[in-house]
């Protein structure tokens, strides 16, 4: 093996192992102790993931225009799995509202922006937060319609994540800088985000439903495989440029998200089947990942 391919293979162990390390901690802890996350999960979907977001955005580096190609590339990854395998649901006999929400909202929180920014560097937060941010958008918008019609779109507004991702860009459009010390305080907050959502993925690793392996199976490679085929069909089109576009190859192979769950159970759409979906499919990225990162560092 030469230098290259030693140096290519270390690159991926040090982008994965920290992630898997901290799922793993998760994991491991929760089967010791009985361990509730919902304070913990709410605080990160209220308080530190909207620092994050707010904090990206807002900083003076932050240019939206040039992420605008990247985040409809995206946009069209999410909803484009979602044509692409609405026929495979009948060869698989299961229901259209159970299957596609997680085939087409992917863990780009939990794991899309610590995995972005540990293969690519820092500077890649900006872009993890884009991507996150589109794919969460639909989840609450499409995703949430597809399961109840009656769903207010309005609501949105009132989302945490969505006032900071406006606040966010509005202070940036402005062109002034926050003061250090507030910069400091939501920085150190938003900080707080990305560790937690690894340890709460290990958490909820602990409920994985076997029974369900089939469909679970199938989800895990429908998942990843309808999205870097999508992203591979959009390249020529939109023409990204070859930074952004590993980003977005990264983003495409991202198993579904842990929310899909969460969503499923509380609107009643066979939450089982969703949950061995969601956990096998993040099971199976452990594989997938590495190999997809093979050609996204090149």
């Amino acid at each position: 093996m030469g230098i290259d391919a030693l140096a290519l293979m270390e690159r991926i162990f040090l982008t994965v192992f920290p992630l898997v390390a901290i799922v793993s901690i998760g994991y491991f802890y929760a089967r010791r102790v009985s361990t509730d996350m919902a304070v913990a999960n709410r605080l990160n979907m209220d308080v530190f993931t909207p620092a994050l977001i707010f904090s990206v955005l807002s900083a003076k580096s932050f240019n939206l225009a040039e992420y605008q190609e990247l985040a409809l590339a995206a946009l069209i990854i999410v909803l484009g799995s979602g044509l692409l395998l609405w026929p495979i649901c009948r060869l698989l006999k299961v229901q259209v509202k159970t299957f596609l929400p997680p085939m087409m909202f992917s863990n780009s929180g939990n794991l899309g922006i610590p995995l972005i920014v540990l293969a690519f560097g820092e500077h890649a937060l900006q872009a993890a937060v884009v991507l996150f941010l589109v794919e969460n958008l639909l989840h609450f918008t499409v995703g949430i319609y597809m399961l109840d019609h009656r769903t207010n779109p309005f609501a949105l507004l009132k989302m945490p994540m969505i006032i900071s991702s406006i606040a966010g860009i509005g202070w940036s459009l402005s062109g002034f800088e926050l003061p250090v010390f507030l910069q400091t305080f939501i920085d150190m907050l938003g900080q707080i985000s990305i560790p937690l959502m690894l340890f709460a993925l290990g958490v909820r690793m602990l409920s994985v439903d076997f029974s369900q392996w089939r469909i679970g199976i199938s989800g895990a490679l429908l998942c990843p495989l309808s999205g870097i085929l999508i992203a591979l069909m959009l390249q020529p089109v939109i023409g990204l440029t070859a930074e952004q576009f590993s980003y977005l190859l990264v983003f495409s192979a991202l198993p579904p998200a842990v929310l899909n769950y969460m969503v499923a159970e509380r609107y009643q759409q066979d939450p089982q089947q969703v949950a061995s979906i969601v956990l096998l499919g993040n099971i199976g990225s452990l594989l997938i990942i590495p190999l997809v990162l093979i050609f996204a560092l090149q």
